[in-house]
């Protein structure tokens, strides 16, 4: 491990989260937010020192990073968002420990969207901004940014993507990866304020719009309204967020061919075709359901229906309804939209289509296999035919999300939470969704936890954002002998 390496490049990614504290303190200058402004002076000014020390005493350090060297990167580097990030909560005096501060900082890097704010129409809109800014920025990745506008990162490049962008096949747009991320930013950037502009249009105010644009896009869920997007009672707000909500569930480099002229892309890439079509079954579902016995108005069925499976689906996590009143049946499916989540190459989490995909054509060509020992069947994903390899990391991917699930969730109820509870929040966090059921509900928070419980499920949400293997690789002792 070239530790002088690695910490040189954390230290100049800890000033970018330093500079990304600007535009939060200009806001707090603007209206004159006294609080605020001293929080994120400090925040900014610690942050800044921190990171500029790293860089400074490692400047030497020369460029040439190995793929061991990419994970440690990729990890201190979330580690240290979320411990960053938590700052101008602490020295704002948003919550009365350090513990509270970090728990809103990690959901919002890691776009887990979970909060243990009881009033969120209480905070300063400074502190509003943050808590949009750092979903925002977690959404496509902090590293992928840097790769993007920091050129000299560009001779690890492709460690650092693989190590954060940790899908089974992860797509590479153009020769350079640099390319690749600003090209990923550039559609991210587009769509965000495309959101903000339909927003506009129906009306909604223009700190709001821009709030949730920032919160939709990366899958996030942080909302500026105690009530979430249901708050507003606007079916065109929630159809526009909705549309967003699937968009941010696609691969981001179909929307890339779009713009190039092919919008073709979406139906002929295999996920993206299963994903709207489950997505689809299950808004059906849920609306029999609800038809037949919650609501008496079919459009609000459709409505609330479609608006929550797409916001766990996504594991955006807003909510216009409380789903724990609905029937068992709609429920049950909004359970299953917490585990898998959406696309790979999305900004969504869970364990994502794409493995899913992958494990069920892997188990038929086991059963195959029983029935002709002899028989030669690749598995394909459309044309293109999967190596035993990424097979291999499918599977083992799905057996350490489900041991880690089943561990952290016995490990809450130790800590006093109840079954429910600590199934659900263990699913929630470590798919990045946000909400979940029992006492952290769509209409509850996660105040209520343990502190204990909070620094389990802050670690549960890393997890679930790098997806296991770029956290767990750093446990197994290989790993650091040379």
């Amino acid at each position: 491990m070239r530790w002088s390496r690695v910490l040189r490049v954390v230290g100049v990614l800890i000033i970018f989260i330093g500079m990304a504290m600007l535009p939060s303190l200009m806001l707090g200058l603007y209206l004159g937010e006294t609080r605020s402004i001293k929080a994120f002076a400090a925040a900014t000014a610690l942050t800044l020192g921190v990171g500029g020390g790293l860089f400074l005493y490692f400047r030497k350090a020369g460029n040439g990073l190995t793929h061991r060297d990419g994970f440690a990167i990729v990890a201190l580097t979330w580690i240290g968002a979320g411990v960053f990030g938590a700052l101008p909560f602490y020295f704002g005096g948003v919550f009365n420990t350090f513990c509270d501060c970090a728990f809103e900082s990690f959901s919002g890097f890691t776009t887990t969207g979970s909060s243990v704010l009881a009033n969120i129409e209480a905070l300063e809109r400074s502190q509003l901004l943050w808590r949009s800014l750092i979903q925002w920025l977690g959404g496509m990745g902090i590293i992928v940014l840097s790769l993007a506008i920091l050129p000299f990162l560009g001779v690890a490049g492709m460690q650092l993507y693989k190590a954060e962008v940790a899908t089974p096949m992860p797509d590479k747009l153009t020769p350079k990866i640099r390319d690749t991320a600003l090209m990923l930013w550039k559609v991210y950037l587009l769509l965000t304020l495309l959101e903000i502009f339909l927003l506009l249009v129906g009306g909604m105010g223009v700190f709001d719009a821009v709030c949730h644009a920032m919160t939709t896009l990366p899958s996030g869920g942080f909302s500026t309204q105690n009530a979430s997007v249901g708050q507003y009672g606007s079916a065109y707000f929630e159809w526009v967020i909705f549309f967003f909500m699937v968009l941010a569930g696609i691969n981001f480099s179909l929307h890339y061919s779009l713009l190039q002229g092919n919008p073709k892309a979406y139906l002929t890439n295999p996920e993206c075709r299963f994903f709207l079509i489950l997505l689809a079954v299950f808004v059906l579902i849920i609306f029999v359901d609800l038809r037949t016995g919650f609501y008496a108005s079919s459009e609000k069925a459709l409505r609330y229906g479609a608006f929550q499976v797409a916001s766990l689906l996504s594991t955006t996590g807003y909510a216009t309804a409380d789903y724990e009143l609905w029937p068992q049946a709609s429920q049950f499916v909004l359970t299953i939209c917490i585990f898998i989540g959406a696309c790979a190459g999305s900004t969504s989490g869970a364990i994502k289509l794409l493995r899913l995909i992958l494990l069920f054509k892997y188990c038929y060509r086991e059963l195959v296999r029983l029935i002709h020992p002899r028989v030669v069947m690749p598995v394909r994903l459309g044309s293109r035919v999967v190596s035993e390899d990424v097979l291999k990391g499918v599977a083992a991917f799905f057996v350490l999300y489900l041991t880690i699930f089943v561990l952290s969730s016995l490990l809450l109820t130790l800590f006093g939470v109840d079954s429910t509870t600590a199934f659900s929040s263990v699913a929630t966090t470590m798919g990045n969704v946000g909400p979940g059921f029992g006492a952290v509900g769509p209409m509850e928070n996660f105040a209520g936890l343990p502190y204990a419980a909070k620094w389990l499920l802050m670690v549960c949400m890393v997890l679930g954002r790098l997806e296991i293997y770029t956290v767990i690789v750093l446990l197994v002792p290989e790993f650091w002998r040379k």
